[in-house]
């Protein structure tokens, strides 16, 4: 029976136990070129050094336009890389292993002069009506993510995440509600983002496994339920995916359907994702609790859990989380004394 402390192997990576840092903006690019800065060392550095198994790098874009805001990270120049080698090795001494999201906004970039989209429809009457890619875009789209993750690799990290969910660029393809196209990405609502997925993985390492975020549900009226997202999921792991990252919502405001909000209540959609595709996935979703956490993973509902505001609140929720639940736990030999 796994355990929040029980190690996890996929591929070429190796992680010490199950438990995931997953991507949140700091928004703190003071000088707006989307390079990493002494406050993203010291934030994913404490991580690691608080036991994380898996920190995953906050949303970082492939183009200017595609950051949610003018303070967010981006991935869109050689120049960048080694501010980002530079946390990695870090990160890499306190035996954690590091991935990066990759991603763009689409419509939800809200310094873009004009942002782009599928097609063009606002998040709501109050925001910028974004441009619709035309065809030949969407294909120069597909090599920007390509040219992030060769940047990525360079850079040293164990993994890669595409971000597929949240109401941001791929989910606005993927969803049959923000997606009114007539050509092959309006006619195919998974070719973008398996075109995204296979020209990643050609400058991967062959023993690095790909994650992809994804929303299973949409919350807006209209939107797409589970059934929909299993099936644009196959057609993601066929094309290379071997991790998948499940959360819900965030592509506009919920209509009569709500979400849960309450601790663990996506856990059951990372489930149903997991035996429907027979694949590995994260659970996210108010996993503060340790015990919460640690059942998620002895019930084999998820293979790893992401906890994301409890390490805001604390760096060393890792080492706590363990500690409480079953008192496997091998601080730094720094710390070993408190422990």
């Amino acid at each position: 029976m796994p355990h929040l402390s029980t190690s996890f192997s996929l591929k070429g990576l190796e992680l010490k136990n199950r438990i995931v840092m997953p991507p949140m903006c700091q928004y703190s690019v003071e000088a707006m070129d989307g390079t990493p800065t002494d406050w993203h060392f010291v934030h994913y550095v404490s991580r690691a050094v608080g036991g994380t198994g898996l920190i995953i790098m906050e949303m970082t874009d492939v183009e200017p336009d595609g950051r949610i805001s003018n303070y967010d990270l981006g991935l869109w120049s050689d120049d960048q890389i080694p501010a980002y080698r530079r946390i990695i090795d870090e990160v890499h001494k306190y035996g954690t292993k590091i991935g990066i999201q990759i991603a763009h906004a689409g419509r939800k970039a809200m310094d873009a002069l004009v942002p782009v989209s599928s097609s063009a429809i606002p998040v709501t009457e109050k925001d910028k009506t974004p441009r619709a890619l035309t065809t030949d875009e969407v294909k120069e789209m597909v090599s920007k993510f390509q040219e992030s993750a060769r940047r990525a690799v360079e850079a040293g990290v164990d993994t890669i995440e595409i971000h597929g969910a949240h109401g941001y660029l791929i989910h606005q393809f993927h969803s049959p509600a923000l997606n009114q196209r007539t050509d092959e990405y309006g006619q195919d609502y998974a070719r973008f983002g398996v075109e995204i997925i296979r020209a990643m993985k050609s400058v991967m390492p062959a023993d690095m496994p790909l994650i992809m975020r994804v929303s299973v549900i949409e919350y807006m009226d209209g939107g797409y339920d589970i059934d929909h997202m299993i099936e644009i999921c196959r057609q993601y792991q066929e094309a290379g995916v071997d991790l998948f990252h499940i959360s819900t919502g965030g592509e506009a405001p919920a209509g009569s359907k709500k979400p849960g909000n309450y601790p663990g209540y996506q856990v059951p959609m990372a489930r149903t994702i997991k035996e429907a595709l027979n694949v590995p996935v994260i659970a996210v979703g108010i996993l503060d609790d340790p015990m919460l956490a640690e059942a998620t993973i002895a019930n084999e509902d998820a293979d790893l859990v992401a906890v994301g505001r409890g390490m805001l609140r604390d760096p060393y929720w890792a080492l706590h989380a363990m500690q409480a639940v079953s008192k496997d736990v091998a601080p730094p030999k720094q710390y070993v004394r408190g422990y």
